[in-house]
C-alpha cells in the first residue's frame, strides 16, 4: 500500500488528516486520535477548598478588663427590737417589697397596756397641774389685791405648779417612750428590695438581744459591681473619665454573654500597696434583676471606642516567620498572601491596623493547603469540605 505524508504548518495539521483519509482509510483510524489529543485543551486544576469571608467595618471599644463582684446597693437585716411571740409573718420568702410594707407582728398586747397606762397617769397629774395652776393664779389676784394671803401659802402655790409640771412632762416622756415599744411591734420594710430566706417562724419568741434576725432583705435596684485594676491603669481612667462618664459592661462567666451595661461611679481614694490594685465601683439599674448580690463577672471598662476599623474573624490571621499575614482573595479566584498588622484581638474579632480594607475578600478557613497565587473555590457554594 502506498503511503502520502503531507507537512503543513501551523493549524494544518486536521487538515492533513482530512487529506489523508481520503487518500488512506487505515491512515486516518491511526493518526485522527493522536490529532484530537493534541488539540484538546489542557485540563484545569481543581481550586483549594476554603471558607471565604470579607473585611468589615465596625467600632470595636478599647476596654480594661477584670473581675467584679456584685453588691447590693443596701443590705439590711430585720430585726427586732422588743421582746416576744411572733403573732403573724406577713411576707413570703424571695419576695419584692416596698419600703413600709408589713413584715412580722410582734404580740402587741403588753405593750399596749404600758402605753395605755402611762397616758392614764398623764391625764391624772395634768389634773393636778390644771388644780395647782388655779390656785397659784388665785392667790396671785390676792396678793396684787393686797389681802390676806401669807407669802408662804404663795410661795407653795407656785411649788406646786412647777411640781405638777414637771411630772406631767415626764410622763408625756413615758407615754412616748411606750408608743415607741408599741410601733416597734409592727415590724416594717425599712428599705425597698428583696426579702432572703425566713428564719423565723409564727410563735417563736423573739428578743432584741438575739444574735440573729428575722430575715434579710437587699436592694438590687440599682446595684453595685466593685473591681480592681492594676495601678498603671488609673491616669487612664481619671484622663477619660474627665470626658464624660465611663461605661461599663458586665459579662457572665463565658466572658461572652453582655449581662448588663453601667458607669463607673466610684474611684477608691488609695492604692491597694499590697497588690498595687485600685478599686473600683460601677452602678447598674439592674431593672431586669439579671445582676444578683454576691455573683461574679467578668467586667470591661471602657476607654474609648474606635470608629470604622476593619475588622475580620480571629482565624483569619495567620502568623508566619516574618510576622501576621493573611491570604486575600483576587479575582480570578487566586489568593495572594499579605502582610498585616493587628492591633487587637478580642470575642474572636481582630481589628487591623494596616493592610487590610473593608470590602476586601479574605480566607478564613483552610489556608494551610494555600500558597502565593493558588486557586481556591467556595466550600460554602459547592457544599464541599475538601
Amino acid at each position: 500500500m502506498r503511503k502520502v505524508v503531507i507537512a503543513l504548518a501551523g493549524g494544518g495539521v486536521v487538515a492533513a488528516v482530512v487529506l489523508a483519509a481520503a487518500i488512506d482509510p487505515q491512515l486516518r483510524d491511526h493518526i485522527w486520535p493522536q490529532v484530537k489529543a493534541a488539540d484538546a485543551p489542557a485540563p484545569v486544576q481543581p481550586g483549594i477548598p476554603v471558607t471565604p469571608g470579607t473585611v468589615t467595618a465596625q467600632d470595636v471599644p478599647v476596654f480594661l478588663a477584670g473581675i467584679g463582684t456584685v453588691q447590693a446597693y443596701n443590705t439590711d437585716l430585720i430585726k427586732t427590737r422588743v421582746d416576744g411571740q411572733i403573732m403573724k409573718v406577713t411576707f413570703h420568702e424571695g419576695q419584692e417589697v416596698q419600703a413600709g410594707d408589713p413584715l412580722v407582728l410582734i404580740d402587741p398586747r403588753p405593750y399596749q397596756a404600758v402605753y395605755d397606762q402611762a397616758a392614764a397617769k398623764q391625764e391624772t397629774d395634768q389634773a393636778n397641774l390644771d388644780n395647782a395652776q388655779r390656785n397659784y393664779d388665785r392667790d396671785a389676784q390676792i396678793v396684787k389685791a393686797n389681802l390676806a394671803v401669807s407669802q408662804q401659802q404663795f410661795d407653795n402655790d407656785k411649788a406646786t405648779v412647777a411640781a405638777d409640771k414637771g411630772m406631767v412632762d415626764s410622763d408625756k416622756a413615758a407615754v412616748e417612750a411606750a408608743k415607741v415599744n408599741l410601733d416597734y411591734c409592727d415590724i416594717r420594710a425599712p428599705i425597698a428590695g428583696r426579702l432572703g430566706v425566713r428564719l423565723v417562724d409564727v410563735g417563736n419568741i423573739v428578743h432584741a438581744a438575739d444574735p440573729g434576725g428575722l430575715v434579710s432583705i437587699t436592694q438590687t435596684k440599682p446595684i453595685f459591681v466593685t473591681f480592681t485594676m492594676a495601678q498603671e491603669h488609673l491616669h487612664k481612667i481619671h484622663e477619660k473619665q474627665a470626658d464624660g462618664d465611663l461605661v461599663v459592661q458586665a459579662y457572665g462567666t463565658d466572658n461572652k454573654t453582655l449581662v448588663s451595661t453601667g458607669k463607673l461611679s466610684v474611684i477608691d481614694n488609695s492604692v491597694d500597696q499590697t497588690t498595687g490594685t485600685i478599686k473600683l465601683k460601677a452602678t447598674f439599674d439592674n431593672t431586669d434583676e439579671r445582676l444578683w448580690p454576691g455573683e461574679f463577672v467578668n467586667v470591661r471598662l471602657i476607654l474609648n471606642t474606635r470608629k470604622d476599623v476593619p475588622t475580620v474573624p480571629a482565624e483569619t490571621v495567620q502568623e508566619g516567620p516574618d510576622g501576621k499575614y493573611v491570604y486575600v482573595i483576587n479575582p480570578g479566584d487566586t489568593v495572594a498572601r499579605r502582610p498585616v498588622e493587628v492591633s487587637a484581638v478580642q470575642d474572636g474579632i481582630a481589628v487591623i491596623d494596616k493592610g487590610l480594607q473593608a470590602g476586601d475578600r479574605v480566607v478564613v478557613d483552610g489556608q494551610y493547603r494555600l500558597t502565593e497565587g493558588a486557586r481556591i473555590r467556595d466550600v460554602s457554594k459547592s457544599g464541599a469540605s475538601g
